[in-house]
């Protein structure tokens, strides 16, 4: 029988101790925040990771309980972002949330994974398309759903519950729940309910 202990059961084992750092956490100026976060995103370890949980609950909209933020990821507009519970997002994952972002709870990002919630336009031929204004759109990632490594999850799409998209893949349309999606741009390979 395997032992091993969960994320979640180390999370629910040390919640009081969790919560009273989120407290002092919440509570600390935003500069000294972002540099509790630049600090935990060098390291791994059960600390690092308390700390990036702390932080990012004093920032974002709504966040669930035993979350794992891997190092190195990147997080843009947390205000705008929502995250149920028992969530990982691994290590050098980029989430901006310019216009909105929901992700449910059960959900595991992969590493190097991306969620954008905003497009470029070019209309304005006078002016660099850099500088041209941007629409923004939110995303929605429903609850149990795997996201393989190296996906990009692109403005104003919403995944389905109980849906796995397969690693590399481009999710530029909503995707239906309970099934299979991979390629660029993603598509459905099959159903898995």
């Amino acid at each position: 029988m395997n032992n091993a202990k969960t994320g979640r059961d180390i999370f629910n084992k040390y919640a009081k101790l969790i919560g009273c750092f989120c407290f002092i956490v919440n509570y600390l100026p935003r500069v000294f925040q972002r540099f509790a976060w630049d600090i935990a995103n060098i390291f791994d370890g059960s600390m690092s990771s308390m700390v990036r949980y702390a932080v990012l609950k004093s920032m974002v909209n709504t966040i669930g309980s035993s979350v794992y933020i891997a190092r190195n990821v990147t997080i843009k507009n947390p205000s705008l972002l929502r995250i149920g519970s028992n969530v990982s997002i691994h290590t050098s994952c980029y989430i901006d949330a310019a216009g909105g972002c929901s992700i449910g709870s059960n959900v595991s990002i992969a590493h190097a994974s991306s969620i954008i919630t905003f497009d470029h336009t070019w209309g304005e031929s006078s002016v660099p398309i850099k500088y041209n204004p941007i629409t923004k759109s939110d995303v929605s990632i429903d609850d149990d759903v795997w996201i393989g490594c190296g996906v990009r999850i692109m403005s104003g799409v919403s995944i389905g519950s109980r849906s796995i998209v397969a690693a590399g893949a481009v999710v530029t349309k909503d995707l239906a729940p309970g099934a299979l999606y991979a390629g660029i741009p993603a598509k459905l390979l099959k159903y898995i309910l």
